[in-house]
C-alpha cells in the first residue's frame, strides 16, 4: 500500500493529528469560543475568585461560614452595578498560587483577591484599572531586631506565600536572606508566631489585618514596592474588563467605593 517506510510513517502522523483535532472539535466549539461575559449573562451568575485567608480583604468567618472583606464588598457591589438583579455573584476560593489556574480553567469569571497587577502576569490574564494601591513590607513580633531591609542579612529567615510577588521581590531585594514559602497567609502568620522566621512580608494592607489580629505584631521599615491590586480576568475577554472598569468608576464617583474602602482599611 505504502511506496516506502517515510510515506508509511508520514500517513500515521497525519491519521494521529486528524484524530486529535477531532477529539478536541477543532478547537473550535461554541462553548470554547463563546465570551466570558456573555456566560455570564446567560448563566445569570458571576463566580468570583476570592481569597479565604487574608483578613480585611476576604476571610472566611468561622461562626458563619461566610466569606468577608473588602474585596468581597467590592466584587457584590460591581456585580450590582453591571447586572442589577438579574446576575447573582458567586464565590470559590482561591490562593495566590491557583487564582489564574483556575481563571484560565473556566472555574471562575474574575479573580478579586489582592493581586498585583505586574507585567509578566498580563502575559497570562487581562486587568481592569487599579482598585487598590498597596506596597510589600515587613512584619515583626514587636522589639525584634530588624526594623527594614537593611536588616535581612545572612543567617535571618523571611516567610512569604507561595505564588505572590512578595516572594520574588524579597529574594532580589534582600539576597542574602533565606525565604521560606507557605500556601496562605494563615499557615505563614502561624509559621511567624511558633518562630520558624524572623519576619513575614507580603502587602502592607495584608499586614495590617494580621497585626490587628494579633497586636504583639508590627511593621517595620514601610513600603518599598508598588503592588497596585487589579481585577484579573481570562486573556481576551476586553467586553468583560470594559464593563468592569465601567462599573468601579461609577462606584467610585457615587462615593460608594470610599465607603466600602472605610469600612475595611484604617489608615
Amino acid at each position: 500500500m505504502f511506496k516506502n517506510k517515510k510515506t508509511f510513517k508520514m500517513a500515521i502522523v497525519s491519521s494521529m493529528a486528524a484524530l486529535m483535532l477531532a477529539a478536541c472539535g477543532g478547537g473550535d466549539s461554541k462553548e470554547s469560543s463563546k465570551d466570558v461575559l456573555a456566560q455570564i449573562k446567560d448563566e445569570k451568575k458571576i463566580v468570583f475568585g476570592v481569597k479565604h485567608d487574608t483578613r480585611l480583604f476576604g476571610l472566611k468567618n468561622p461562626s458563619t461560614g461566610e466569606v468577608e472583606g473588602f474585596d468581597i464588598d467590592l466584587s457584590k457591589a460591581l456585580a450590582e452595578e453591571m447586572f442589577g438583579s438579574d446576575v447573582k455573584p458567586e464565590y470559590k476560593e482561591v490562593t495566590s498560587k491557583t487564582r489564574v489556574g483556575l481563571l484560565n480553567n473556566g472555574k471562575i469569571d474574575a479573580v478579586v483577591a489582592t493581586m498585583t497587577i505586574n507585567e509578566e502576569r498580563k502575559k497570562e490574564v487581562d486587568f481592569t484599572d487599579v482598585y487598590f494601591d498597596a506596597g510589600q513590607s515587613l512584619l515583626v513580633k514587636k522589639g525584634s531586631k530588624i526594623k527594614g531591609l537593611e536588616d535581612l542579612k545572612k543567617g535571618t529567615k523571611v516567610l512569604a506565600v507561595k505564588g505572590s510577588t512578595s516572594a520574588v521581590n524579597i529574594r532580589e531585594k534582600a539576597p542574602e536572606t533565606q525565604v521560606l514559602e507557605y500556601e496562605n497567609y494563615a499557615e505563614a502568620f502561624t509559621a511567624l508566631k511558633s518562630n520558624k522566621g524572623d519576619a513575614l512580608t507580603t502587602d502592607d494592607a495584608i499586614l495590617y489585618g494580621m497585626a490587628e489580629e494579633d497586636p504583639s505584631y508590627e511593621l517595620v521599615g514601610g513600603t518599598f514596592t508598588e503592588e497596585p491590586y487589579g481585577i484579573a480576568v481570562k486573556k481576551g475577554n476586553k467586553e468583560l474588563v470594559d464593563e468592569l472598569n465601567k462599573a468601579l468608576k461609577s462606584l467610585k464617583d457615587s462615593g460608594k467605593y470610599d465607603e466600602i474602602k472605610s469600612k475595611w482599611i484604617k489608615e
